[in-house]
C-alpha cells in the first residue's frame, strides 16, 4: 500500500492578499464596519473541542497573515454545541451587520446561513462534511448565493484499508453517530458503501444527544470488532465515554483525526483541521476583497496522513504493518482523553 500524503486542498480559486500584521479578537458584540477600510468578523463556533478549536486557529492564522489584518476586528463565540444557540449568535451578528460570517461545523454554518439568507452579508463555512446535503450551497463546484467554505468529507477507502490492516479479521465496524447531525448521516451512507465493496458489514447505533452516549457506546461495543469515529460533535466530544466502554469490551476506536488519536484511539487516516482552518480564512479575504463567495468552488480534503496511537496499539496487542512504517506515532495525552 501507498504512504498517505499530507492532507492536500482542491480550490480552483486563487487565494491571495498576503502580509504580516496584528488582528484582534474578542468574545464580545462589535458594531459592524465604521467603514470601508474597517471590517468586523464574526466566528460561531458550534462547540469547543481540539479539531474545532484547530479549524479557528486556522482561520485566525490566515487573518493574521492578510494584507488586511490591521483592519479587522473578529468576534468569535462558542454555541457550547447547541443549535438554538448558534441560532441566537447568528441573529445577533447579522443584527449588527457584520461584514462577513464564519462558521465552524455544520449546526453552525446552518444557523449563519438561515440568518444571513436575504441579506448581503456572506457566510464562509469550515469542516462542513456535506455542504450540499446541509442546504447551504448549490453545488461544490459553483455554491451559488452568497456562501462557501471548506469540507471536511473523510478518505473512507483509506481509513478501512487501514482498519483491516490492524485487524485483519475484522468483520464488523460499528458507528455511533447523532442522528441530528447532516454531516453524520452523509458519512455513515458514504462508509456502509465502501465497507460492503470490502465485504465488511456496519452496524450503527443513532443517538439524539450526549445523555443516550453511554449506553449505546456499551450496546454497540458488544456487537463489533471495533468502533469507527466520525467527525460528529456530540460523539467526539463525549470520546472519553466511548472509549472506556470500548476498552471494556475489548475493541478499538478508529478516530478521523489526529485529535482523536492522540486521545485513546487507535488510529485513522488524519485530517489536519488547522491547514483547512488556514484555507477557510484565506476564502474569507478573498470574499472581503471583492470576490463573491458563490462562485468560489468549496475546498475539499483529497487525502490525509495515516496516524497511529503506539500506546493502545500495545494495549489490544496489535502490530504496526509494513505499509504503514511510516505512519505517524503518537502517544496518549494523559491529560485531557476527549477530542473533537
Amino acid at each position: 500500500m501507498k504512504k498517505l500524503k499530507l492532507t492536500s486542498l482542491i480550490l480552483t480559486a486563487a487565494m491571495a492578499l498576503t502580509g504580516l500584521t496584528a488582528c484582534s479578537s474578542n468574545n464580545g458584540s462589535s458594531a459592524g464596519s465604521t467603514s470601508e477600510d474597517s471590517y468586523t468578523v464574526g466566528v460561531i463556533q458550534f462547540g469547543s473541542h481540539p479539531s474545532l478549536d484547530n479549524c479557528y486557529q486556522g482561520i485566525e492564522e490566515a487573518l493574521n497573515a492578510s494584507a488586511i489584518a490591521d483592519k479587522i476586528t473578529i468576534d468569535r463565540q462558542d454555541g457550547n454545541f447547541d443549535s438554538a444557540t448558534c441560532d441566537t449568535i447568528a441573529k445577533n451578528m447579522v443584527a449588527k451587520k457584520y461584514d462577513i460570517i464564519y462558521a465552524i461545523a455544520t449546526p453552525a454554518a446552518i444557523s449563519a446561513y438561515a440568518a444571513a439568507a436575504n441579506t448581503d452579508i456572506p457566510v464562509i463555512f469550515c469542516a462542513v462534511s456535506d455542504p450540499v446535503a446541509a442546504g447551504i450551497v448549490d453545488d461544490m463546484s459553483a455554491p451559488g448565493g452568497n456562501c462557501t467554505g471548506t469540507s471536511d468529507i473523510l478518505d473512507f477507502n483509506a481509513q478501512v484499508d487501514l482498519i483491516m490492516a490492524l485487524q485483519p479479521e475484522v468483520k464488523k465496524i460499528g458507528v455511533l453517530y447523532t442522528t441530528s447531525e447532516a454531516n453524520s448521516v452523509s458519512q455513515l451512507a458514504s462508509l456502509k458503501e465502501v465497507a460492503s465493496a470490502k465485504g465488511l458489514e456496519i452496524v450503527e447505533q443513532g443517538v439524539q444527544g450526549a445523555a443516550d452516549v453511554p449506553q449505546a457506546a456499551a450496546t454497540l461495543a458488544s456487537k463489533v470488532d471495533c468502533i469507527n469515529n466520525f467527525t460528529d460533535n456530540n460523539v467526539v466530544s463525549n470520546l472519553t465515554v466511548l472509549l472506556e466502554q470500548a476498552n471494556a469490551a475489548g475493541i478499538p476506536v478508529y478516530g478521523s483525526e489526529v485529535e482523536q488519536v492522540t486521545n485513546g484511539c487507535i488510529a485513522s487516516v488524519s485530517i489536519d483541521y488547522v491547514a483547512l482552518g488556514k484555507v477557510t480564512g484565506d476564502m474569507g479575504v478573498q470574499v472581503l476583497g471583492g470576490t463573491s463567495a458563490g462562485t468560489i468552488p468549496v475546498g475539499q480534503i483529497t487525502d490525509g496522513t495515516a496516524v497511529v496511537n503506539t500506546d493502545v496499539m500495545a494495549q489490544f496487542g496489535i502490530t504496526l504493518p509494513d505499509a504503514y512504517a511510516n505512519a505517524e506515532k503518537v502517544v496518549t495525552n494523559t491529560e485531557d482523553k476527549t477530542a473533537e
